[in-house]
């Protein structure tokens, strides 16, 4: 599930090509600092030219990502059921380890309601994962040799130049986000843009708001919501209510790369058999470590040799 979340996170946040999840799963465990606008004096700055400064964070992230690979974390995905009269059905609670093997970013099951996993439920996750690695890393080599651009697991990526066309970003303005200068930007999507893949689509109903920090170039914030509801298939193969809403955050560490930090939505959402919620789902993420993987997850469930 956590995977299907971030690839569901990442889409959204490509407001600004940042990203994810996976996926793959707010509020939870940011910092507390306000966001306070810039000074009188800073406000007299001008500001970046927002299509060049978007490049700039697309760029940014390419090279983020090899520094990324080197990192691992724990993730806590909790999700509430609505019952449909404001009230909640079910709450489930599971705990992942999110690290990259072959260039591959994957989201290791540990906990299930607060239980360790069994060694049959250990033995079927690292099965899992393996068949999970294989399966992207050739659906990425085959977008390759067709020169596609893709995702680190072969799914459609879109770059800063199609989102430019698929919606428009107004209204920047600067502030201080936990101590740092932030440019913000509204985002709204345009539901007559012409799309050339599933992936865009999203963009058309999409309404938002991006935080970039402004030294780094890099999305530390996002927040946004569907104006229309969102289907793919007749809502066979994603279905996305309206009025779903998501928010992101992403916090530095070891004041070298920037990670995700914590993942929100609320409503109801779809795809496939694969991610289905009404109600909250929330991942929040902790214990970022750095670490060395294998080439496999078999035959052991230990955590990635760390340095």
């Amino acid at each position: 599930m956590l995977t299907n979340m971030k690839r569901v996170a990442r889409s959204a946040v490509l407001l600004t090509l940042a990203l994810c999840w996976p996926v793959t799963g707010a509020l939870a465990q940011t910092q507390h600092t306000a966001n306070q606008p810039a000074s009188a004096a800073e406000d007299t700055r001008p500001l970046p030219d927002i299509p060049t400064l978007m490049h700039e964070v697309e760029a940014r992230q390419k090279t983020a990502e090899a520094i990324q690979k080197n990192y691992i974390y724990h993730s806590t995905v909790t999700e509430q059921e609505s019952d449909g009269h404001n009230g909640i059905r079910k709450t489930e609670t599971r705990g992942y380890d999110v690290f990259w093997v072959e260039g591959v970013e994957v989201s290791r099951l540990t906990k299930k309601d607060g239980k360790d996993l069994s060694a049959k439920e250990q033995q079927k996750e690292n099965n899992r994962l393996n068949k999970e690695i294989a399966k992207a890393k050739k659906k990425r080599e085959e977008a390759e040799q067709q020169g596609k651009s893709t995702d680190p697991r072969g799914n459609d990526e879109i770059t800063v130049s199609r989102i430019l066309e698929l919606g428009s970003f107004s209204n920047p303005r600067r502030i201080k986000l936990n101590g740092r200068d932030t440019i913000v930007v509204d985002y709204t999507g345009d539901p007559k843009a012409k799309t050339k893949n599933r992936a865009e689509t999203v963009f058309r109903d999409l309404v938002g708001t991006v935080w970039v920090d402004e030294q780094d170039h890099v999305l530390v914030k996002a927040e946004g919501h569907f104006v229309n509801a969102f289907k793919i298939g007749a809502g066979l193969v994603i279905n996305i209510h309206k009025g779903t809403s998501f928010s992101m955050a992403q916090t530095k560490i070891n004041n070298e790369v920037w990670l995700p930090e914590m993942f929100e939505g609320q409503g109801e959402a779809r795809m496939l058999l694969l991610f289905n919620f009404k109600g909250t789902v929330r991942m929040v993420n902790s214990d970022y470590r750095k670490f060395r993987t294998t080439s496999t997850i078999l035959p052991e469930m230990g955590i990635p040799s760390q340095p």
